[in-house]
């Protein structure tokens, strides 16, 4: 058939489902038992909406599209909580930095001597710069895991290099 004889809305193309926080390949889905709690939670709100766009008959090309993009989100989620290896941040050594630690960093050079930034290093879905969380895969905390408390390290900020130490450590 020509594609003059077809509107353009009736090509259906699939939807386009947003990934989730990108892992690295072959590397495990560590998280917090708070992170693993926030993602059972996401899961029962997608499917409490997937649920009410099955009920919904009003529209049948925008009930199917919607449904096509929950479920792919649905699918996304199930394998990532599936995937979840819950690490316990009071189990981590204490005087060393690990996965569920919150870290201060005191700049010693290389940028603004003095300053400090303070953050918890958490897993890939958990992860907000707004709340002060770095997932565990960020080069800045893989710079820093397995340094101890006092412990000066180079990290590479917004492409330059300052020296920081770890100022405090708590899990």
């Amino acid at each position: 058939m020509s594609r003059g004889f077809v509107k353009e809305d009736d090509a259906q193309t699939p939807p386009i489902v947003p990934p989730r926080a990108a892992l690295p390949p072959g590397s495990p889905n560590y998280v917090t038992p708070t992170g693993l709690e926030l993602l059972r939670t996401e899961l029962v709100g997608l499917e409490a909406e997937r649920a009410a766009a099955e009920a919904d008959r009003d529209n049948d090309t925008d009930r199917t599209h919607r449904l096509s993009l929950l479920n792919g989100r649905l699918a996304l989620l199930t394998e990532r909580i599936a995937s979840a290896k819950v690490v316990d941040p009071r189990t981590q050594p204490p005087g060393e930095v690990r996965f569920g630690a919150t870290v201060t960093l005191r700049t010693l050079s290389g940028g603004k001597a003095g300053f400090e930034r303070k953050f918890t290093i958490v897993g890939v879905d958990e992860a907000s710069v707004a709340a002060g969380k770095v997932g565990f895969v960020a080069p800045l905390a893989r710079a820093i895991i397995g340094a101890r408390l006092g412990a000066q390290v180079v990290v590479s900020l917004g492409g330059q290099a300052e020296t920081v130490e770890i100022a405090a450590l708590s899990y």
